[in-house]
């Protein structure tokens, strides 16, 4: 299985980018997926999250307003797309699949993990 997060970047707050995640060697609809970040120095914490549907997300409520998670099943990609970004939202960000909705937020349940994308936010 491997999770290809890109689309980090410096951006100066207030700006926007969207990230992507591409999944491959697993059946994508069968998973939930979720992005999480981590700043230096802080644990790794939840961000949003999408059922494998698409009809149900969920999300922090740092970020609820701003970010928008989404999913492609047939390219079998999720993207966050993270709008009026703010110096607080600095961190590397984590795609991640579960295939349990309950306890979506928490970063132990997820059965797999891509490798971060940097996103920064100069104030």
């Amino acid at each position: 299985v491997q999770l290809q997060a890109s689309g980090g970047g410096v951006v100066q707050a207030g700006g926007y980018l969207r990230l992507s995640c591409a999944a491959s060697g697993l059946v994508f609809s069968n998973y939930h997926m979720g992005w999480f970040r981590q700043a230096p120095g802080k644990e790794r914490e939840f961000v949003a999250a999408i059922y494998r549907g698409g009809g149900n997300t969920n999300y922090a409520t740092s970020v609820k307003g701003r970010f928008t998670i989404s999913r492609d099943n047939a390219k079998t990609t999720v993207s966050l797309q993270m709008n009026s970004l703010k110096s607080e939202d600095t961190a590397t960000y984590y795609c991640a699949a579960d295939t349990t909705w309950a306890d979506i937020v928490s970063r132990s349940k997820y059965d797999y993990w891509g490798e971060g994308t940097l996103v920064t936010v100069s104030s």
